[in-house]
């Protein structure tokens, strides 16, 4: 006897017209995005459209702001791949009502209301904190290095700057003497009809790697009287396919890229500021705080940070907002034994490095920024381990500090989305 399987008719029609919210179960992150979005103020990225009385009608701000949110969530980044989503998954035809956007249509929107986008990071996290996600009691501060949309192979050293103008130089002027030579010749020999002014493509490749040297000399040179006036360091690197990144050490090894921030909460690892900087940690210890209280109208009890984030000018700073910062003053190497607990009296002419570094070898201290790991890293890697995150799409601080924003966002929405199943 023939086995009965369960019955698979794929061609199939439906004798009702399906509707789409009818395949994504109650409970899906598609839904609780779609529900969120709703609430949110999108009067900003509107506002844009309202004197447009010309053209083809846009789609709508609020669709399109849920299938970024929602790709954004599940590692869904590039406008190309968007666009296949809404084609084939199911939750993304939702969102999208069944409209299809093609990816040139989503890169201008996200371009076009970029600044807009990353706003939402505020409205999101003020939602995880009326949720009760956010009690700022500890919050743990750090960076993660991030690729930039940029090869590291496009960067050039000062010092090589130098030597490539000068020889760059020298072969334009043979090249330039080539040619008036060869329109000489040409001129005797076929007369003077020619006009002489096409430059070979040989020429205009040097003439261009040539301008674009001298204008990343020109802002590395800037960039140095900006900072006192002294020389350009000959090891100082300018990227010529985004110049505002930087050779970051990560541990992939050495990358081009940028060095963006987090600032999150205890509680439920919601981040409560994000920035992005092309350089070190300890000059975003300030700005991460006065974000955090800006977003949600008071500081955090108590910070913690590793040493790249401590400078006696970051310890006072914490101390001026009534915060109480652990942050490590050196790096202890694994396997090095731990530094017994301070005894006796505070030595006099002890300095803040100094008072700090008793504070975190005291009991109290350690169980505290022992806290740090699991507050803080598991937030970068879920961004860039469980989600992909691992190059910015877009070039230039500004627009890298958007795109951050806009990841930041998503992942908060993931915490209130799973708060909500709890």
């Amino acid at each position: 006897m023939a086995k009965t399987y369960r019955p698979y008719m794929p061609e199939q029609t439906l004798l009702l017209p399906p509707a789409l919210s009818d395949w994504v179960p109650e409970g899906h992150l598609a839904r609780f995005i779609s529900d969120v979005v709703n609430e949110l103020d999108l009067s900003e990225i509107e506002a844009a459209y309202e004197e447009e009385e010309r053209g083809y009608p846009p789609y709508h701000p609020v669709m399109m702001v849920k299938v970024f949110l929602y790709g954004y969530a599940t590692g869904v980044y590039s406008s190309r791949r968007l666009a296949a989503k809404l084609e084939d998954s199911v939750a993304f035809r939702y969102l999208a009502a069944g409209n299809e956007p093609d990816f040139r249509t989503l890169s201008e929107f996200r371009r076009r209301h970029a600044e807009a986008l990353s706003g939402l990071f505020v409205q999101v996290l003020r939602l995880c904190q009326q949720a009760g996600l956010v009690k700022l009691g500890r919050i743990a501060v750090d960076g993660t290095k991030i690729k930039a949309n940029a090869s590291k192979h496009k960067a050039m050293s000062y010092g090589r700057m130098k030597t490539t103008e000068e020889r760059l130089a020298k072969e334009v002027r043979q090249l330039l003497d080539q040619a008036e030579a060869t329109d000489q010749e040409e001129d005797r020999r076929y007369g003077s009809e020619r006009r002489g002014d096409e430059l070979p493509e040989e020429l205009s490749r040097r003439e261009s790697r040539l301008k674009k040297i001298r204008e990343a000399k020109a802002a590395l040179e800037a960039e140095a009287k900006k900072k006192g006036g002294g020389a350009v360091p000959e090891k100082a690197q300018r990227n010529f396919t985004d110049p505002e990144s930087r050779i970051q050490k990560s541990p992939d090894g050495f990358i081009q890229g940028y060095n963006p921030q987090l600032a999150v909460d205890e509680k439920a690892q919601v981040i409560v500021a994000c920035e992005v900087t092309a350089g070190p940690d300890v000059k975003q210890m300030v700005s991460l705080m006065e974000q955090t209280e800006a977003n949600l109208g008071e500081a955090p009890e108590a910070v913690l940070a590793d040493a790249g984030y401590y400078s006696e000018a970051n310890d006072e700073a914490m101390f001026e907002k009534g915060v109480d910062a652990y942050i490590a003053v050196g790096r202890h190497k694994h396997g090095d034994p731990i530094p017994s607990p301070p005894r006796g009296p505070i030595p006099r002419g002890a300095t803040l490095r100094d008072l700090m570094d008793r504070k975190l070898r005291t009991r109290k201290g350690r169980r505290c920024y022992a806290l740090r790991k699991t507050i803080v890293e598991p937030v970068i890697g879920q961004i860039k381990q469980a989600r992909g995150f691992r190059q910015f799409l877009r070039r230039g601080l500004e627009h890298v500090r958007e795109e951050w924003s806009l990841i930041c966002t998503a992942h908060n929405l993931l915490k209130l989305f799973r708060n909500q199943l709890a």
